[in-house]
């Protein structure tokens, strides 16, 4: 089963808690159990799992990626958005997560984030349940 949604972004680097979106999907497909693998189809977008309990979680690692990935640090590649390629590299496109009765099975303080690096955009995620 595949699904897809679309996601607009805010700012050129914009952290998105989007497992209510991806709980909405399986809810409406009616999945009871799987595995539930969430894919961003951008070269400069992410995705990571992370606590959604605290926004300053989200913030610390802005400021880290900023700082270890700085904007400016003679690149390369024509269009100027290098760092955005590499901090989306280093989070990853995918992540897979268990489906029980109906739910993702995430910790306590886990969150699914869209990581935005490149925006503000329109952004694809791609959802797939394999039961």
């Amino acid at each position: 089963m595949l699904m897809e949604f679309s996601i607009k972004t805010k700012s050129r680097t914009d952290f998105i808690d989007i497992t209510g979106a991806v709980s909405e999907l399986l809810k409406d497909e009616r999945v009871k159990d799987g595995l539930c693998h969430i894919f961003v189809p951008h070269t400069t977008a992410g995705i990571t799992i992370n606590e959604n309990a605290d926004p300053d979680v989200m913030a610390d690692i802005t400021a880290y990626l900023d700082t270890a990935v700085p904007w400016k640090n003679n690149y390369g590649h024509s269009e100027g958005n290098s760092a955005a390629h590499i901090k989306a590299s280093l989070l990853g496109s995918s992540v897979s997560v268990p489906v029980s009765n109906g739910s993702l099975v995430l910790g306590t303080w886990q969150g699914i984030y869209f990581s935005e690096f490149d925006g503000p955009r329109t952004r694809k995620v791609i959802v797939t349940v394999i039961t």
